[in-house]
This record gives C-alpha cells, structure tokens and sequence, in this order.
C-alpha cells in the first residue's frame, strides 16, 4: 500500500527482458531485498540493489497494463518506498495496482499551477468523481472536472518540481489508478448507480457531509 507521495525521482538504469535497473538514493534507504517500491505508481519487488539503485522484475502483465514498457536508459520514475504502519497519509491509499494508462490531452497554465487534462477510458471513468482521488504515475492528485472521456487535475508548483509529471508533454502515456474505495462502493452496491448515503451509513461506511 502507498500514499501516491512521491519521495524521490528515480532514473532509469538499465531495461532487460523482465526487468529494470533504477538508479536512486532515499527510497533504497531501509529497504530489503522483496520490499515493495512504486515506480510510476506500478507496485513492484526489490530483486536486487546497492547503495545507489535498485532492480525489479517486471512481468508481462505489467507491461501490458502500464506505461513501464516505453522507458527506456536515462527515462525518469516517481519513486515511493510502501506506507510504514503509523506512518502519515499525506495523499490517499494507492494500491500500486495501475487500472489503465491514459494520454496527456492538455497542459494548460493556470497561474503557478497546471491544469492537466488527461484522456482515459470507461474502466477508468467509471469510477472518477469530482473532488475524489485518481493515481497519475503514481501521484495522489484530486478530480477537479470530469466527462466521459477524460480527467483534468491541478498540479501544484510542488509537484511540478518534485514529480515526473511536470515535464509531461501533450500525448505523452501515463499511469492511471482509480481509488479503492470506489471500487468497493460499487461491488457492495452489486453495480447499482445511485449509491445513498444510507447505504454507505448501513455498510459501515463513516460519511459526513452530503454527496453531489
């Protein structure tokens, strides 16, 4: 389980069959040999690492389902070591479990932020609401508007700097995971539309406020 903070940037060592070398220095310290470490928000096990860099295996499905098979020697990673118990939640819980990939429509400046447009699919769509969280390479970020074939989110200056996604360009692929929550809400509901808060209150669910 993750946090979608991302700790440190990652560069792209080395890419083999099955596998990737990552050159890094704060998210290898206290971590062994199968822990978990999220590159791009792709949950994967420490096969092998020194002081300076770690190397994971990637499976096929993987591949398949995420933006790891475009990177290439020198590509840059978001990096973020699994949530410690008692450890704080900055963003939300991120499972590392990429829904879909999604393409960068738009990057609009909106004074010291950027309003980024991402198109993404039903299996994605479906469970984005505006103000809830979506993972983009791994980054907890919040839904600021919706349609039915795209995202948009506010990235801050901080996370321009501190993340891969401010030098995200037009049509480049990204990493997309819907929160958790939604999908629980959805398979306890037995896919009904319409979910109430009575419902949510009768499954053990602690909700305040109003939905909209």
């Amino acid at each position: 389980m993750f946090t979608g903070i991302v700790e440190e940037v990652g560069k792209v060592r080395a890419v083999g069959p099955g596998s990737l070398a990552v050159s890094a220095t704060k998210v290898v310290e206290k971590t062994g040999l199968g822990d978990s470490i999220a590159v791009n928000g792709a949950c994967l096990t420490v096969s092998a690492m020194d002081p300076a860099s770690f190397s994971v295996d990637v499976m096929p499905e993987t591949l398949r389902r995420t933006n790891l098979g475009l990177l290439r020697p020198g590509s840059k990673v978001n990096l973020e070591r699994a949530l410690s118990v008692g450890g704080r939640l900055g963003g939300h819980f991120v499972q590392g479990h990429v829904d879909a990939t999604g393409r960068v429509m738009t990057l609009k400046a909106e004074g010291p932020a950027v309003i980024a447009r991402f198109a993404a699919p039903p299996e994605v769509l479906r469970y984005v609401v505006e103000k809830g969280f979506i993972a983009v390479d791994g980054v907890s970020l919040t839904v600021i508007s919706h349609d039915s074939t795209s995202l948009s989110v506010s990235l801050v200056g901080y996370t321009l700097k501190q993340t891969t996604l401010g030098g995200r360009q037009v049509g480049d692929t990204v990493n997309l995971e819907v929160d958790i929550m939604a999908k629980y809400v959805e398979k306890l509901a037995g896919g009904r539309s319409g979910v109430t808060l009575e419902f949510l209150t009768d499954h053990g669910f602690s909700v305040t406020g109003s939905l909209s």
